[in-house]
């Protein structure tokens, strides 16, 4: 029950991370982020994996980038309900954990494939990058605990 609370919570927590990353998008009229798409592409390359060309090769990055996104938000959600199970952790504790341990499940690869340096990132940068895994964690550890909790 604990794995599948998680990876249910982990959805909610994705979904929430997605609208305020459209909203803001919508609000200071900036276009989605390429690193996934980019990732996704080195990935394929590493693995072997053809893409095709062209506009079919650009679209099937985009789709493995997003697909890979979801992983993350399913898969943390998913450790955190095996790691939490039937205990009593603190809501702010696991919020804030579920925020950092989503944000570098997100970032850490994309640091790995050196497509990004966040040393080298500006205020607007991280702060469009804390904030929705902020929502993130919390939608998460709220749905989690509404989905294990009496």
């Amino acid at each position: 029950m604990s794995l599948m609370a998680g990876i249910f919570a982990g959805a909610a927590g994705t979904t929430a991370l997605d609208i305020v990353t459209y909203l803001d998008m919508t609000v200071r009229g900036r276009p989605a982020s390429v690193l996934p798409a980019r990732a996704a592409g080195k990935l394929a390359e590493r693995a072997g994996a053809d893409l095709g060309s062209g506009e079919v090769a650009e679209s099937r990055r985009e789709g493995v980038g997003a697909l890979l996104g979801y992983a993350v938000g399913l898969g943390v959600g998913g450790l955190y309900g095996l790691l939490a199970g039937d205990r009593n952790v603190p809501f702010p504790v696991a919020a804030l954990g579920l925020s950092v341990a989503g944000m570098a499940a997100g970032d850490a690869p994309y640091t790995a494939l050196r497509l990004t340096d966040p040393r080298e990132w500006d205020a607007v940068s991280w702060a469009s990058d804390i904030v929705p895994h902020l929502v993130y964690g919390l939608t998460t550890a709220v749905v989690y605990r509404r989905l294990t909790r009496p």
